[in-house]
């Protein structure tokens, strides 16, 4: 199956978020017209506040991300989009799209959830091909990015342990887990094989020993550390 017959099987239902409205006009042309592309731009934002509400209406498959956004940036539009994002049915994937090329604007998003980072010299085609492959789990980067992130999950200076997991027994890690992909509570009890009011105990324990007050700021903590 080539690209386009792909595309004709498959749509990308994407967010733009970037304080620029021109910008967005101009990706909104490079990549918006559906019936070439795939791709259906089904909402745009200019600040933090804007894309949380926007990404949380319309559950896109991708938002295309700017790193630099009034209201504490793209990673802030992460850390409120983590629960979206740990969608067991229809995650909401982040492509980080900026001008920047720092190691540490990088890092950030991908530590924040981000499947990719690309810059903003990328062409509409190329652009298109990272959509998809974001859309459909891939990480996507733009030559050299890669390594930055490499080297940054790679650093010997990272703690090797995790003393906040290792309070946890085997079993309320999973449930954890499974609490952060936004299963229920009969739910979880029907995979593990044990009770609903175990399950509850279990939740009650995790959020005791990680000292956290529910099951979204619990999401927001896994996912985080990549335990999602």
């Amino acid at each position: 199956m080539n690209e386009e017959q792909h595309r004709e099987q498959h749509r990308a239902r994407v967010v733009l978020v970037d304080d620029h409205r021109m910008f967005r006009t101009g990706v909104q042309a490079e990549i918006g017209n559906t019936a070439e592309t795939g791709v259906e731009v089904v909402g745009e934002a200019a600040d933090v506040d804007q894309a949380v509400t926007v990404i949380t209406a319309t559950r896109p498959d991708v938002v295309l991300l700017d790193v630099h956004l009034p209201g504490g940036g793209g990673v802030e539009v992460l850390r409120r989009s983590a629960t979206l994002m740990a969608d067991p049915e229809h995650p909401v994937r982040f492509l980080a799209l900026s001008v920047s090329d720092a190691a540490e604007d990088v890092i950030g998003v991908i530590r924040g959830g981000a499947r990719g980072y690309v810059t903003k010299t990328i062409t509409g085609a190329d652009l298109v091909r990272a959509v998809f492959r974001v859309a459909e789990g891939d990480a996507v980067f733009s030559p050299r990015l890669a390594g930055f992130v490499l080297d940054a999950f790679a650093s010997t200076d990272a703690p090797p342990v995790d003393e906040d997991l290792d309070r946890l027994t085997q079993r309320e890690r999973e449930v954890l887990r499974l609490i952060a992909r936004g299963y229920a509570y009969k739910e979880i009890a029907k995979q593990l094989f044990i009770s609903v009011k175990t399950v509850e105990s279990h939740v009650s324990a995790v959020l005791r020993k990680l000292q956290l007050s529910n099951r979204h700021e619990l999401t927001r903590w896994a996912t985080a550390r990549r335990l999602v």
